[in-house]
């Protein structure tokens, strides 16, 4: 998937000439944590957000800097503090030169600016224009969309069956001695790890498979060292 896929477009926008109250406003009737900023031409030339927002002179929570600290950082950082927690406008504040994208960036590219830049918000261009915006959110909608897709026709138990041993076979944590049983969707899975984090893996990437309705798990740990065999957690309850 890309960008155009997923962005919330129109994108609502700002000025740098506004004031800060007129930012807040803006992000708090419209719900949203972050507003990009555009000149008159409608140029992107910064963004602000919830985060420019936490030191502010209204509610006394500007930096609190020792003597010290201060001399070594020399007075041009204590000015520019200054600015962004007294000045009035969005361009006091504003993230200037924000990460951009367009609409064809795909999904994991787009994560990746998100991680690498610790940005929850990334706007997308056409020509220097902005026309939408991708955000955390939206990520997690195209997660919740492709959870919900059309079933697979082929979806019975033998094609379950070899998708589960297809998506483990490769991996370096599946089970020694895998066996998969499948009576109509339902997944019994069963074999021998040497790590607990694999018993976790081998669940998920069986309930990944299109038909699968429950996994049952009755894989096995051995300690290498010592030859203790312990059955599968659910097995054990189902003893008690």
């Amino acid at each position: 998937m890309r960008a155009h896929q997923i962005m919330t477009k129109p994108v609502f926008t700002i000025t740098p000439d506004a004031t800060i109250l007129d930012a807040a406003n803006v992000m708090l009737r419209r719900h949203i944590s972050g507003v990009p900023v555009v000149d008159a031409a409608g140029k992107l030339v910064g963004i602000v957000s919830e985060g420019d927002f936490i030191r502010r002179g209204e509610i006394g929570t500007e930096r609190k800097r020792g003597r010290w600290l201060k001399s070594i950082l020399g007075p041009g950082k204590s000015a520019s503090d200054f600015v962004r927690e007294h000045g009035c406008k969005v361009s006091d504040v504003m993230s200037q030169s924000p990460v951009t994208i367009t609409e064809n960036t795909p999904l994991a590219e787009i994560v990746d600016l998100m991680e690498k830049r610790d940005i929850k918000r990334v706007p997308v261009l056409r020509n220097d224009k902005i026309v939408g915006i991708v955000t955390r959110a939206n990520l997690l909608q195209a997660v919740a969309s492709l959870a919900r897709h059309v079933p697979d026709p082929t979806a019975d138990d033998d094609h379950v069956r070899n998708r589960i041993i297809d998506a483990m076979e490769k991996a370096d944590w599946a089970p020694i001695g895998l066996n998969v049983i499948v009576r109509d969707g339902i997944v019994h899975l069963s074999g021998v790890i040497t790590d607990e984090r694999a018993r976790q893996a081998a669940i998920v990437a069986a309930e990944n498979v299109e038909g699968v309705r429950k996994v049952y798990d009755h894989i096995c740990w051995v300690d290498t060292m010592s030859g203790v065999y312990l059955n599968s957690p659910e097995d054990d309850l189902r003893k008690v």
